[in-house]
């Protein structure tokens, strides 16, 4: 733990700002100004490692961030007691799996950009296609981690700060991927917008695809 002297009140403050740099950061580098940057500089180098380098920065930029609840002072706001502990362990277990289920229907070795880097870049439009979770909502992923960070069964005002940070840049991402989707995929993403929730699964899922993968 940091120095004992640190102000307590100032530690979630500095939590939640250290998250939203990253996140404002992480953004950033995902947006189309810095991959037209990269293009300039690194020209088809680019298209094979931006994802990876993208992965790996985000990562290890992440481990600091997540570190400082643990360093910084803190207090317990609440402990669940144990049987009931139990639960959020569980739910927070079927979050991970559905997160490596999110992941798998995207397109895991796409994701890190494992792909990129064996595959030529992709000049023709790709379609729209929806299946598995992405029929009960749009980015089963987002949903997965918020449902995770929040079923936490110690919440401390620090993690609390963590948590509040984590779910403002997950929602803004995820506001800002869509914008791409919908230059990408037009009105098949309008159409798809309207029947799917972004975050929050409808109880029947959608139905308007047939398509076999994201």
């Amino acid at each position: 733990m940091l120095s004992s002297g640190f102000p307590t009140a100032l530690a979630p403050w500095l939590v939640l700002v250290a998250v939203l740099v990253y996140g404002l950061v992480h953004s950033l580098l995902a947006g189309l100004r810095a991959k037209t940057l990269a293009w300039r500089y690194f020209g088809g180098l680019s298209d094979r490692f931006y994802r990876l380098v993208y992965n790996l920065i985000a990562v290890v930029s992440l481990l600091p961030v997540l570190a400082l609840p643990a360093l910084l002072p803190d207090h317990t706001l609440y402990s669940i007691p144990f049987p009931w502990t139990l639960l959020n362990i569980v739910l927070q277990g079927l979050a991970l799996l559905a997160l490596g289920v999110g992941l798998i229907q995207t397109g895991v070795w796409s994701f890190l950009g494992l792909r990129q880097l064996l595959v030529r870049r992709e000049v023709e439009k790709s379609e729209l296609a929806i299946k598995g979770m992405y029929r009960w909502v749009r980015h089963p992923i987002y949903t997965a981690g918020l449902a995770f960070i929040w079923f936490t069964p110690l919440m401390t005002v620090n993690v609390l700060a963590l948590n509040l940070g984590l779910t403002i840049y997950i929602v803004v991402g995820a506001y800002v991927e869509e914008r791409k989707l919908m230059l990408e995929f037009g009105e098949a993403y309008q159409y798809y917008r309207r029947h799917t929730p972004m975050l929050f699964p409808h109880v029947i899922p959608s139905r308007l695809f047939k398509s076999e993968a994201r």
